[in-house]
């Protein structure tokens, strides 16, 4: 099966090297110059340069190449979120089915990948690839496990068939929109956790945080329509987990830097990779107020992303809060 990745950032590469090991793989480069150096190094010097690329592996810079290998074939778009409707539109009708990994909202509508891909090609084969995965451990084969998810069985189980092996394990999920939630809300609360590390608020403060935030994260994703039980899986608590305490997480790292008092502009400039908490946080808030739904923690997030309030004010905001039922 024939496999285009279009995006050649951390997570585009890494798919693409595991991928080439067993399908003919392709991957994308928007930049031309960036394409010549990772054909050139074999090393994708910008964005995972520990990796070295496969001999197998091709890498283009012109999109119809690239996605012309794709005919009766696989497409997985790994570019940021704000890309995915127009990678979508280019997408021929040949393709068998179409994978976005990006995680987050679309900026200037708030939509999410699904309610994207429903208004753009409605009768197209799509799913999502989500999970708790950092690109740089993906791209070394370390064990990982990732769930595909679409409303067509088919199409996962054709993700199934071109990824799954002895070092990545794939799942299938018929909820793409719970799926799609926890992958992008995970990230504005990784952003809560890194400030309460940076604030050395402790671990229980840190349990309490990921624990509240899955309640969060469900409580949104069921107003949305997913399933409830998609949120303690890969994509959901297993996500959470991940970004939330793991040292590869930018979000995270953008939490740590806020709870130092850094500026938010200057963190983002530093940080070289897109940190998709930061604008999805106040989409989520957005969304969740316009269906009723109580998102403390990720008030405070924005209110701190926002300037409107200091970390240590939005701990006592938060701890302040009248006591109630857990459930």
């Amino acid at each position: 099966m024939n496999l285009t990745v279009l995006g050649a950032g951390a997570w585009g590469t890494a798919l693409a090297v595991h991928a080439c090991e067993a399908q003919p793989t392709r991957l994308w480069a928007r930049d031309p110059a960036q394409a010549a150096a990772m054909r050139a190094t074999r090393r994708n010097a910008r964005y995972l340069p520990e990796i070295a690329l496969p001999s197998a592996l091709h890498v283009d810079s012109d999109l119809s190449i690239a996605l012309a290998h794709a005919a009766n074939g696989l497409v997985f778009i790994a570019t940021p979120m704000a890309a995915l409707a127009a990678m979508l539109s280019s997408v021929p009708s040949d393709a068998s089915g179409v994978f976005w990994l990006c995680k987050g909202f679309e900026g200037s509508t708030g939509r999410l990948g699904h309610e994207v891909a429903q208004a753009l090609c409605p009768s197209a084969r799509v799913g999502v690839l989500s999970g708790p995965s950092f690109a740089l451990e993906v791209g070394r084969r370390q064990p990982t496990a990732l769930v595909a998810a679409s409303v067509d069985a088919a199409l996962a189980q054709q993700a199934v068939a071109a990824l799954h092996d002895e070092s990545l394990r794939i799942y299938t999920s018929g909820d793409p929109v719970g799926v799609e939630v926890g992958g992008a809300v995970k990230n504005v609360l990784a952003i809560a956790t890194g400030i309460a590390d940076g604030m050395a608020l402790g671990l229980n403060a840190r349990a309490a945080l990921v624990t509240r935030g899955l309640a969060e994260m469900t409580r949104f994703g069921v107003a949305l329509g997913a399933r409830a039980e998609t949120f303690t899986g890969l994509s959901g608590l297993g996500d959470l987990v991940l970004t939330a305490t793991g040292s590869l997480s930018r979000n995270r790292l953008v939490g740590l830097q806020l709870a130092e008092g850094r500026a938010l502009p200057q963190i983002l400039a530093e940080l070289g990779h897109v940190a998709e908490g930061v604008p999805s946080a106040g989409v989520v808030l957005q969304r969740a107020r316009a269906r009723g739904v109580d998102m403390p923690i990720v008030q405070a997030v924005v209110a701190v992303l926002e300037g409107a309030l200091r970390p240590a004010e939005a701990l006592l905001q938060l701890m302040g809060r009248e006591a109630r039922a857990e459930g």
